[in-house]
């Protein structure tokens, strides 16, 4: 893997036959990714909440392929995937995702152990569901048994039984909103008060719609996957377009085999 910008001393111009640059060829350590997607350093006031979503996309705008992210992702990909949530406090995804993309609970990796420890972090990030309506299996592993109990975060209005049925299954409820859906920003706030200030969302798109919709994005981790699909497939963020286009700015890319690892924040 190569680091494209920032441009540093060992980011070189392509040699002959394909070379470049002293990162070129070599696969990163773990460290060194999680040092490249470090988590911004507390201010004078302690740390705050920083949001930052994690997708990727092919070059004709797709997120899917039939339904599920993997088939245009890479192992360099899953590599980033995997320590982005190990940096995190907690992962944010959408019903329709846990759904269709068959959500596990995180799991603790030996790797990271010493870093999340030193950070004060639990061993694993815990993961929390964005749901309206509760339409979820409450059987599945990923409320029976996570590492680190599963978040749901839900409106006032939501069911009764549904959030009885949730909390018996282990999970703990979080109101995030007055009505039957969550407010992104008070669910921002809601993890925030519960400790969580690294937050991770991995979609799907009609979640980071919402989230970019309501300004509470800070960075966007965006994987420019070298293919093309045509076909329908959802792009990586839906919903009601913004009123005015929301500007961010380049904060570091990668490439390896083609495949673009790029960081975006807020302008």
């Amino acid at each position: 893997m190569r680091r494209l910008f920032p441009v540093t001393d060992e980011t070189a111009a392509p040699a002959p036959g394909g070379a470049s640059g002293g990162d070129a060829g070599r696969e990163w350590s773990l460290d060194e990714l999680a040092a490249a997607y470090a988590y911004p350093e507390p201010g004078p006031g302690g740390r705050v909440p920083w949001l930052r979503a994690n997708m990727v996309s092919t070059l004709d705008g797709a997120a899917q392929h039939d339904g599920r992210s993997q088939p245009i992702s890479s192992a360099t990909d899953m590599r980033i995937f995997g320590t982005l949530r190990a940096l995190a406090d907690v992962v944010v995804v959408g019903a329709e995702t846990v759904r269709k993309e068959g959500y596990r609970p995180a799991r603790a990796r030996e790797d990271f152990a010493a870093m999340r420890e030193a950070a004060g972090q639990r061993p694993a990030p815990a993961i929390a569901v964005v749901t309206a309506g509760l339409d979820l299996d409450f059987s599945l592993p990923l409320f029976t048994s996570p590492l680190v109990p599963t978040l749901i975060l839900t409106g006032a209005a939501a069911a009764p039984d549904r959030v009885a049925t949730a909390e018996k299954a282990g999970a703990r409820v979080v109101t995030a909103g007055d009505g039957i859906g969550v407010d992104p920003a008070r669910a921002v706030r809601a993890l925030a008060d519960l400790g969580h200030t690294r937050l991770l969302t991995e979609g799907g798109p009609r979640l980071l719609g919402q989230l970019v919709a309501a300004g509470v994005l800070d960075e966007l981790c965006l994987t420019v996957s070298p293919m093309l699909t045509a076909g329908d497939a959802q792009r990586i963020a839906g919903g009601p377009a913004v009123t005015v286009p929301h500007r961010f700015e380049l904060v570091s890319m990668l490439e390896e085999d083609g495949f673009l690892f790029t960081r975006y924040g807020r302008a």
